[in-house]
């Protein structure tokens, strides 16, 4: 694999549509086949629902959760299509995994009032990794949207304390139309990353840490699409388009002018 190829896909796929990222990412594999497990690895795309064969609930795939063509789900711990010498967590890892799941639940429920979550986490080292995600989508309509957020962390085990990375990408999908309006699209995504040591007394302590750490990034992420990308498309949208007829605009700035000139004399 050539890094300039790699270079060039990625630079190509940030270019490109992000509501297509999916479609376009499949099609760069299929003309560079050689490029796939990096590409999927390395670029962040809306998160896809399969159902659980053994619980029958939903859980999301990603590439924490993959094992070549098979997805391990989170609530039967089973890999479907069925998988032989499948990486599985070890047995305390599994049991944090478990109880971080319950708990993304019921702030799910909170926040988003519905919608689909899942949690992976997997053995390091000297520690544990593991993978929030959250997806919540409006139904097809003249009007859609959704939200995918995939909250990737690491803990680091110390004395007394632990050593957390959190890197967050959220992906954002708003689109609508009417014979009136006509369509718009307004697709994106945003990444930000924390490192931050906080205190630890035993694994359910971990637990709290990654949720603060999580529902803390969350916030944030959400104040800064409100105010910033969502404020910023809002003031150059009216400043481009004028409710008041240029004529009595452009008389109101004449009026403006004169008087000014007016208290200069």
């Amino acid at each position: 694999m050539s890094s300039d190829q790699f270079d060039s896909a990625l630079d190509l796929l940030r270019r490109l549509p992000p509501h297509s990222t999916s479609a376009n990412l499949n099609r760069i594999c299929a003309i560079a086949p050689d490029l796939t497990e990096e590409l999927l690895s390395s670029v962040d795309q809306p998160l896809q629902t399969r159902q659980c064969k053994k619980t029958k609930r939903d859980y999301l795939l990603c590439d924490y959760n993959r094992d070549g063509d098979s997805y391990r789900s989170p609530w039967s711990n089973e890999f479907y299509p069925e998988l032989e010498d499948a990486e599985m967590p070890s047995e305390r890892v599994r049991k944090m995994e478990v109880r971080m799941g319950e708990a993304v639940e019921v702030y799910r429920e909170l926040y988003y009032e519905g919608g689909v979550s899942s949690v992976y986490f997997w053995d390091l080292d000297d520690g544990f990794a593991g993978v929030v995600l959250l997806k919540k989508s409006t139904p097809k309509s003249s009007s859609e949207g959704g939200w995918d957020s995939i909250h990737v962390f690491e803990a680091i085990d110390r004395a007394r304390t632990a050593h957390y990375k959190l890197t967050s990408t959220v992906i954002l999908r708003l689109s609508t139309g009417t014979e009136a309006l006509g369509d718009m699209d307004l697709s994106g995504n945003m990444t930000r990353q924390i490192e931050l040591d906080m205190p630890v007394q035993d694994d359910a302590s971990h637990i709290v840490n990654v949720g603060k750490l999580v529902e803390d990034m969350e916030l944030k992420m959400r104040n800064l699409l409100q105010e910033v990308y969502f404020g910023k498309a809002k003031d150059i949208v009216g400043d481009l388009r004028s409710i008041q007829p240029l004529t009595e605009a452009n008389k109101d700035k004449a009026t403006h002018q004169e008087m000014i000139n007016s208290m200069k004399r």
